[in-house]
């Protein structure tokens, strides 16, 4: 039984990706194909996703199909650039429809204002789902919100595979210290995109980063040397699981070694342990023991047990406190002092749920798109293409987002960065993006003609086959996020780093 409801679950989270997933890209056309309708030129297609259609129906004259490759989608439209190379040629019962020989020309202006809806819907889009969050409010949690520092790594490996202080340790950052300036930043959250510790420090060209913190009320300053080059940890095993590390796995980052504090949230218990069988439950929080508070698990790591002892516990259950008696022992396996048998701890701590302005979240995910892009072409900067993400890692964030208990409402938010993500991306001026037929159209309108067929099936193929091969590039990352390399964890991007999926119009 068991095994069938996961089952169902999975199906279930599964199609929800499918539906987020799609809902943007159907939205982002639709744009296209009112204002096509909108400007009187012929629409020949209206398909979701790339490739040889796997379901088409021709309805008034326009096939609407899906298609094999799921990324993006398009509206074919022979009045604008030819898009063959990536949407193929209409054929069978399609060839009735005129051909672009037949068509009368369209002006710049309605090639414009054509190219311009679609990342205008995709906008409008995020607007929509920003309202939505702001009515059902968006869970945020105490890693993302604090700038508290919960740990300090004292050791970690350099290049040689020799252990040395980490950066921050070995310039004086400790557990407690509440960081105010990174980089001369002012930093409000430990995760995330805007005005964030991790971010700042990843983001920045600095090799030498002065961090502004509060200790003891004591407002004080250091400064963290990061590493001259950052790697990764050892693959061990045969030559293919050496070269599928090599390039499946994401550039590494520079991280300094210091993590949120987050509050003692039990995720898992060992069984028949003390705190299993006293009644220690998944999503207790650990507020006291023995009158002592615990502000992190680290704390509760570091309490000194009593064998056989009853230690008094306050845990908050929902939102009521709960107190009961834990007795430690010693585990019969490879016991030398007592324990409790907490085995895992939430990385989120509490969540909390806020609304924010729809205006404040769209003009977040703008800075987070901007500081991105900015990041990724800075010679300095940790970031590259290698983090970014295409279609599969879209999807694959959406399902994780869904394991969530408030995963709906995570969800939601993370449409309003995607689509917001989206409209800027595909106004880039690149050839077969919505923003490359813009500005052919705009030097079209002032050079007064035409910018020759041949020249423009040459750029657009050029490009198509740049796309999908940097879509085969981020695929292969997004594959290896998710398949095992025989590798310890490194430190990861902030979750809520913009992922690149381009869409074509």
């Amino acid at each position: 039984m068991e095994i069938l409801i996961s089952a169902l679950r999975f199906i279930g989270i599964v199609l929800l990706v499918i539906m987020m997933f799609n809902i943007m890209i159907v939205v982002h056309e639709w744009g296209h194909f009112l204002a096509g309708r909108w400007r009187g030129l012929h629409i020949d297609r209206f398909q979701i996703w790339f490739g040889k259609p796997i379901w088409k129906k021709t309805v008034n004259g326009v096939q609407y199909g899906l298609g094999s490759i799921p990324a993006g989608g398009f509206v074919s439209l022979p009045q604008m650039a030819p898009m063959e190379a990536i949407e193929g040629a209409v054929e069978g019962e399609e060839q009735e429809s005129v051909t672009k020989k037949d068509l009368p020309p369209i002006t710049p202006l309605d090639k414009i204002i054509v190219a311009f809806a679609g990342p205008l819907f995709s906008f409008l889009l995020a607007v929509v789902f920003a309202c939505i969050v702001f009515v059902v409010k968006r869970p945020v949690s105490e890693a993302v919100s604090s700038t508290t520092i919960g740990h300090v790594l004292e050791v970690v490996e350099n290049g040689e595979g020799e252990k040395v202080e980490s950066p921050a340790w070995k310039a004086g950052l400790r557990r407690g210290d509440k960081i105010t300036f990174v980089d001369g930043k002012s930093v409000k959250r430990f995760q995330g995109m805007n005005q964030s510790i991790m971010w700042t420090v990843i983001s920045s060209d600095n090799q030498n980063i002065k961090v502004d913190f509060i200790r003891d009320g004591k407002e004080r300053s250091v400064v963290v040397e990061r590493p001259a080059a950052a790697t990764h940890a050892e693959v061990e095993g045969p030559w293919f699981k050496q070269i599928w590390a090599y390039l499946s796995r994401r550039p590494p980052l520079r991280t300094i070694g210091i993590y949120p504090q987050v509050s003692p949230v039990v995720v898992a218990t060992l069984e028949n342990s003390p705190a299993e069988q006293a009644g220690l439950k998944k999503g207790d929080q650990i507020l006291s023991i023995d009158g002592q508070k615990m502000p992190d698990p680290q704390a509760v790591a570091e309490f000194v047990w009593t064998a056989g002892k009853g230690h008094d516990f306050i845990i908050k259950r929902g939102n009521k406190e709960v107190n009961i008696a834990i007795i430690p022992r010693v585990p019969e396996l490879n016991g030398d002092s007592p324990k409790i048998g907490v085995v895992q701890w939430s990385s989120d701590g509490v969540k909390s749920l806020e609304r924010e302005n729809p205006i404040t979240q769209v003009i977040d995910s703008f800075n987070a798109i901007v500081k991105t892009l900015k990041a990724v072409f800075s010679p300095k900067s940790d970031v590259s293409a290698g983090h970014l993400s295409g279609p599969f890692g879209i999807m694959g964030l959406y399902y994780d987002l869904f394991q969530d208990s408030e995963g709906w409402r995570l969800a939601l938010w993370f449409s309003v960065l995607l689509n917001v993500n989206l409209a800027i991306l595909n106004l880039l001026p690149f050839p077969v993006l919505d923003g490359g037929h813009i500005v052919m159209a705009t030097v079209e309108w002032v050079s007064k003609r035409p910018i020759p067929t041949k020249v423009l099936e040459v750029v657009q193929t050029a490009f198509v086959l740049f796309l999908l091969g940097f879509m085969a590039f981020v695929t292969l990352k997004d594959v290896g996020d998710r398949l095992p390399r025989g590798e310890t964890s490194v430190d990861e991007l902030p979750k809520d780093i913009p992922a690149f999926l381009p869409l074509e119009g």
